[in-house]
């Protein structure tokens, strides 16, 4: 945890294009800790979006250093804030909740519930809270992990023919382990995002007796990382060892391509967590994702 003290000149202010580079820089360097937000920073520089920093300023020799970074993509706030309870509130934050509404907040324990307090200040309060583990890999998949799985089990790329039985998949997936609580689930969202992911993520299926049961997807992409999602089994073929096989397949294709992984899995899916232990994921820190 890094808790520098913050020169009280330090200010907050929207990054220009030409100070990207300062921003990256910051990224990368606690970018295993923020994956999704490193994703979001390289859509922000290609699409819309907001980047705002807290740098210092009058400091000879430290000028322009940058302290946290927030980022708004898509209705959603990530702070990345490197876990400091010293960063002063960003007094523009009022201003732009007053014109685009927030949905969520996603990032380290620590940095979101920074934000969720100052958000409060603003009239917003959180209709639910996801605690998770956040967790990494950066070698081969543990070795019994592929011996996991029943006979005859096949893990493969999608096939065009098989998008019905994976949107059966994915339907179940965004109603059980994504949507807030009381938020209702449209079919035609869950379309969307699926032609998504089979036209620009990489994506594993688990075939076994002619089915499409399983299914895991990467669900974002940073400098250096993959983040990985979309993980699901049907609910009458779980207990065979069809995740963990899944998994340590899917990540040993992902790490062959020179990238570490990331992923966060719901505190409470103690089941899931286990799977990821077996193929030799990590936890790294608890990460929380706020609801509006």
């Amino acid at each position: 945890m890094n808790l520098r003290l913050i020169n009280k000149n330090a200010r907050w202010r929207k990054i220009p294009g030409d100070e990207h580079n300062k921003a990256e820089a910051y990224l990368k360097k606690r970018e295993k800790l923020c994956v999704a937000a490193c994703a979001r920073f390289l859509h922000i520089r290609e699409n819309r979006g907001h980047v705002w920093f807290l740098a210092e300023a009058g400091v000879p020799g430290r000028e322009g250093e940058i302290y946290a970074l927030l980022l708004h993509c898509r209705r959603t706030l990530f702070p990345v804030f490197n876990k400091n309870p010293g960063i002063p509130g960003p007094r523009f934050l009022n201003r732009f909740l007053g014109k685009i509404p927030i949905h969520a907040l996603q990032g380290l324990r620590e940095d979101t519930e920074l934000l969720e307090i100052l958000m409060q200040g603003q009239g917003y309060f959180a209709s639910e809270r996801i605690e998770y583990d956040l967790m990494g890999l950066d070698s081969e998949s543990r070795p019994e992990a592929f011996r996991s799985g029943p006979a005859g089990l096949t893990l493969r790329p999608p096939l065009p023919e098989d998008e019905e039985n994976i949107f059966a998949l994915q339907s179940a997936y965004e109603q059980q382990e994504v949507l807030p609580a009381n938020a209702a689930f449209d079919p035609v969202v869950c379309r969307l995002n699926l032609q998504h992911i089979l036209s620009r993520e990489q994506v594993l299926v688990a075939e076994l007796d002619g089915q499409v049961v399983g299914k895991i997807n990467t669900s974002a992409e940073s400098f250096t990382r993959y983040q990985i999602g979309g993980v699901y089994v049907r609910p009458d073929c779980r207990g065979l060892g069809i995740g963990g096989k899944m998994t340590a397949v899917f990540a040993q294709n992902l790490l062959a391509q020179g990238k570490g992984i990331t992923l966060f899995v719901k505190k409470r899916n103690t089941a899931a967590g286990k799977v990821y232990r077996r193929a030799g994921f990590t936890v790294l820190a608890d990460y929380r994702i706020t609801y509006y």
